[in-house]
């Protein structure tokens, strides 16, 4: 719905808390559905889209006992990083931010998205959704909204 396209014209990836793994040898299910998109559909443009009220940031934001879920604990294990970067303890929407830099920096490290870059033949954005409002701000390559 926020993108305005069609059934069938986006290739889409979902995980909790929008994580990407950064790239390590073998075999890896986010990591094949990158590369497939990238070396077999030749998409052009890959969107990391984070969200207001993300749970999986407001689990790491707020420290929340992730006991229960070890395989939900494992994995955002993945966003150690930007729990790290964020100044403010708790703070729900920068730690969004923060993880969508993190995972475009991610992305940067597949093989099949450092060539496609150097060729220029794809590029990398960065979405945080503000559910209640349908706003969409775009983080630039420096790290800097574009609009709020």
């Amino acid at each position: 719905m926020i993108t305005a396209t069609e059934p069938g014209d986006l290739f889409v990836i979902r995980t909790a808390g929008n994580l990407v793994p950064a790239y390590t040898p073998g075999a890896e299910g986010v990591a094949a559905s990158i590369e497939y998109a990238v070396a077999a559909l030749a998409v052009q443009d890959i969107v990391v889209c984070g969200h207001s009220g993300c749970g999986a940031m407001t689990a790491l934001a707020h420290g929340h006992d992730l006991s229960h879920t070890p395989a939900v604990a494992a994995w955002l294990r993945h966003a150690d990083a930007s729990l790290a970067r964020t100044a403010a303890a708790g703070d729900v929407s920068s730690l969004v931010r923060q993880n969508v830099r993190a995972q475009l920096a991610n992305l940067a490290t597949h093989p099949s998205i450092a060539h496609a870059l150097a060729k220029g033949a794809l590029s990398l954005h960065g979405w945080v959704f503000d559910i209640p409002t349908g706003q969409i701000e775009e983080l630039d390559a420096a790290n800097q909204p574009l609009s709020a």
